[in-house]
C-alpha cells in the first residue's frame, strides 16, 4: 500500500466502482474522507438509487478512482448520464482490476483505493459506507480534481441565449437542469442520481 495516495483525497470528484458476479458499475461521487490512520479507513457516500451502491452492498467492496485535473467533461457525462443497468459503463473506458477484482480507471486518475466495507448507514438518499483500505497506489503526479477546478475549467459554462431557462436548478455533478422556482426536498437527479445537496440555483 502506498500511503502517499491518501494525499490525493481532497474536496474533489471520484469514480466509485463496484462489482458483483459478472456485473460491474461505476458512478461519479464527491464524498470520500479518511477517518482513521491506523487502520486506514475512509467514508464513502453513494446515492442509493445508483447500481454501484447496490453492487457494493452485495459484494462488500468498493474501488475509488481519484480523478485528475485532466479528466474531460465527457467522462463526467459518461458516468453520470448512464444508468448502468442496461449498459456496461466500462466499455471504451481504460481500466484495470485491483487485486480484489474491482475495476478502477487508469486514465485521468491520480490514485486508486481498494476498500472493504465494514459498516454502512442509511442516510435517506445516500448510503454511507465505512471501509477499510486494503490497497492504495498513486497512478500519476497530476493534481487531483477539485470541485472549484471542475466548475472553473471543466464544466461547460451555462448558455446565455434566449433558450436557456430563466429559473431553475442545475446539478453540479452532471449538469442536469430542473426548471422551476423551487426544488422539491426529495428530488433526485434523473441522470446521476444525486440529491438536492448537489444542485445550485440558476441565476
Amino acid at each position: 500500500m502506498n500511503s502517499k495516495a491518501f494525499f490525493q483525497l481532497s474536496y474533489g470528484l471520484y469514480v466509485a466502482s463496484a462489482k458483483s458476479g459478472p456485473k460491474m458499475n461505476g458512478c461519479i461521487i464527491n464524498t470520500v474522507t479518511q477517518v482513521t490512520d491506523d487502520p486506514k479507513q475512509v467514508t464513502i457516500a453513494i446515492n442509493k438509487q445508483n447500481l454501484t451502491c447496490e453492487l457494493a452492498q452485495k459484494s462488500g467492496m468498493i474501488s475509488i478512482s481519484v480523478l485528475s485535473e485532466t479528466a474531460p467533461f465527457s467522462l463526467f457525462q459518461h458516468f453520470g448520464f448512464q444508468s448502468g443497468r442496461e449498459t456496461d459503463k466500462f466499455v471504451g473506458i481504460p481500466f484495470q482490476l485491483t487485486d480484489q477484482e474491482l475495476p478502477y480507471l487508469t486514465d485521468h486518475t491520480t490514485a486508486y483505493f481498494d476498500c472493504k466495507i465494514t459498516q454502512s448507514y442509511d442516510l435517506g438518499t445516500h448510503m454511507l459506507f465505512i471501509a477499510h483500505v486494503v490497497d492504495a497506489d498513486v497512478l500519476s503526479s497530476e493534481k487531483a480534481m477539485t470541485y472549484s477546478y471542475y466548475h472553473e475549467f471543466v464544466k461547460p459554462k451555462p448558455s446565455s441565449d434566449a433558450a436557456s431557462p430563466k429559473k431553475g436548478w442545475r446539478c453540479v455533478v452532471c449538469g442536469y437542469v430542473y426548471e422551476g422556482e423551487e426544488l422539491p426536498s426529495d428530488f433526485i437527479c434523473p441522470w446521476c442520481k444525486h440529491g438536492i445537496e448537489d444542485f445550485e440555483k440558476i441565476v
